[in-house]
């Protein structure tokens, strides 16, 4: 089929634990962490077999950076009220 180009499987699957990483708390910097894994594995796959999906990639590696980021300010937020509010 000419002119019919497939996403790669894993940057899809890094854009959706890119995205759930943004919107699951406390498990989101496990989901942002496994986003980044899939999105570093799909550009290695797409720049090995000439595929079209790096925006797709670049998206999910973008999304699960942000919601790892987030996550960690969050942890880091819950766990500095605690620490102030047991002083």
């Amino acid at each position: 089929m000419t002119g019919y180009n497939k996403a790669n499987n894993s940057s899809v699957i890094s854009l959706t634990f890119g995205i759930l990483s943004l919107l699951i708390p406390f498990i989101g910097l496990i989901f942002g962490i496994i986003g980044i894994v899939f999105s570093r594995k799909a550009v290695k796959q797409i720049n090995k077999m000439k595929e079209s999906s790096a925006g797709l990639a670049t998206a999910g590696l973008v999304c699960s950076i942000i919601g790892l980021i987030l996550q960690l300010f969050m942890i880091l937020g819950y766990v500095a009220f605690f620490s102030v509010n047991i002083g």
